[in-house]
């Protein structure tokens, strides 16, 4: 992925989560979302907790090499369902801390662009350090893109008229998913971009047929979660 490429699809996948949340009423951001026990307003706070991460880690360049990539950061990372749960209790908790869900939607406002503007300008060349490992600056850029489709398509169950990720995002995120596969799988002949990306992460479980095509590597799934 080139650097160009990454800064872009990052921009395009959080314009997409405020053209999801930009024009929501309170009573919109507290629908359900596919993360459970989680409103609209509670998921966009967690996603607002990466681009203030991402502005945390662009302004604090690291010295390389990386440990990890931009797929490799997500096999690597620890399956604690304890920390799960308090990260989940934290995020309610400091949603509901807010005097109204749309308090978070102004400041996802002007964070979500200023993490943009900090991607563009960081050093293509460069290494930055997050969640205990150092990642090659574009390596970074993808993990922080395809966490955020897979959030906004967590967004839009009980927001029909929602407009989809961008094209550009979908292809980082579904370049990660390829690449937690093993090299020899084929994807169910069925699936579009968002069904991989969706059954994937285990939002949709795998059908008889899809295990059916995926043979053993229906094993693997869900890639993350």
């Amino acid at each position: 992925m080139t650097t160009i490429r990454a800064d872009e699809a990052l921009a395009q996948a959080y314009d997409g989560i405020t053209a999801v949340v930009g024009d929501l009423d309170d009573a919109g951001l507290q629908r359900a979302t596919r993360c459970q026990g989680w409103l609209v307003a509670d998921l966009l706070l967690h996603v607002l907790g990466d681009a203030q991460r991402a502005l945390v880690a662009l302004a604090s360049p690291a010295d390389g090499p990386a440990d990890v990539d931009d797929v490799s950061y997500w096999r690597d990372f620890p399956a604690d369902d304890e920390a799960s749960t308090r990260h989940a209790w934290w995020v309610r908790r400091s949603a509901a801390a807010f005097d109204s869900p749309g308090g978070i939607v102004r400041l996802w406002r002007d964070t979500a662009p200023a993490a943009v503007r900090a991607a563009r300008s960081a050093n293509p060349e460069g290494y930055v350090t997050t969640q205990g490992h150092v990642l090659r600056v574009p390596d970074f850029l993808a993990t922080l893109t395809t966490e955020a489709v897979i959030h906004h398509l967590d967004l839009t169950p009980a927001l029909p008229d929602a407009p989809l990720p961008g094209p550009l995002a979908v292809g980082v995120a579904v370049a990660t998913m390829d690449g937690l596969l093993s090299d020899d799988t084929v994807r169910p002949t069925a699936w579009d971009d968002q069904d991989f990306l969706l059954k994937a992460t285990g939002r949709v479980p795998l059908t008889d047929r899809d295990r059916l095509e995926l043979g053993e590597s229906a094993g693997w799934f869900p890639l993350l979660g």
